[in-house]
């Protein structure tokens, strides 16, 4: 029986880094510390074993504390960190972390810079060139008006692990697909792109989504990339502004209610522990 896991949460605890955009006034049910004590009930009434925490802070050591935590606590198989991308002493960072056997990848927070056009910079660019050359995964944090870049990235780094996060935050409480399909399936054409089937309940309405309102993305992201590069990720505790744990966890899984058996194991586990490459 595969291992099952939850691809992508987060932790904070308010006071220990910047956590300054919590602040907005729609985020307040959320403004509060989430550690491994709160998530560990959650995963075990759904049955998920295993977990990989995904970074918040551009900020080595966020990356040191979740790793430490790691150490403390076995059901976090994984720890998608930050190193600076931009910086000289990059692959230095990298190299440093990937001494830590729960060190499993690298994103950067790329839907908030300024620069639509950061992921390809140059310099940015150099920077996932040294996660290639050491086989470190990259999550791609990106909005609707980002993802085209998924391409160009998978494209000219074919030996770096892609994977979308979000789907890339669809206009689902609008129904749109129109400004997001094309894209994304693109990025699907590339074997090296994988994508996180996570953070759709808060792009619909928070009030009032429900699995028909999700459904046509899944089954997007399912003909584009199919199991084998489809992960659940619960985005916990983000996604407490609109659903439990639980229900984000039971929407997925009635929506992949058709898949067999096989197909709902990699994404409820396989798919991760392959792209992270997880040791269990």
């Amino acid at each position: 029986m595969a291992v099952t896991i939850d691809s992508h949460h987060h932790y904070w605890e308010l006071g220990r880094f910047d956590y300054s955009w919590l602040d907005e006034p729609t985020l307040e049910p959320i403004r509060r510390s989430f550690l491994p004590e709160d998530l560990q009930p959650l995963i075990a009434a759904v049955g998920i074993e295993k977990t990989i925490f995904v970074q918040t802070q551009h900020n080595l050591a966020e990356t040191e504390w979740v790793l430490g935590l790691a150490d403390q606590h076995d059901f976090m198989a994984g720890v998608v960190g930050w190193v600076d991308l931009a910086s000289e002493q990059c692959e230095d960072q990298l190299l440093q972390l990937k001494e830590h056997p729960k060190f499993v990848g690298i994103r950067h927070v790329t839907q908030d810079e300024p620069d639509d056009d950061f992921i390809v910079r140059p310099d940015i660019m150099r920077g996932l060139q040294a996660l290639e050359k050491h086989q470190v995964p990259f999550d791609l944090l990106f909005y609707v008006k980002h993802v085209h870049h998924a391409a160009t990235v998978a494209a000219a780094l074919p030996g770096l692990p892609l994977v979308i996060d979000h789907l890339s935050k669809p206009e689902i409480k609008d129904g749109r697909l129109d400004n997001w399909q094309a894209h994304f399936c693109q990025a699907a054409q590339f074997s090296n792109v994988y994508c996180k089937l996570s953070g759709m309940v808060t792009e619909a309405n928070w009030n009032n989504w429900s699995a028909a309102d999700l459904k046509p993305y899944v089954e997007t992201a399912l003909e584009a990339f199919g199991p084998e590069r489809c992960m659940f990720g619960s985005d916990w505790p983000v996604c407490e502004l609109a659903g439990t744990y639980s229900q984000v966890h039971q929407v997925l899984a009635d929506l992949l209610a058709s898949l067999s058996e096989d197909e709902r194991q990699m994404i409820f586990g396989g798919t991760a522990a392959r792209f992270y490459q997880l040791d269990l």
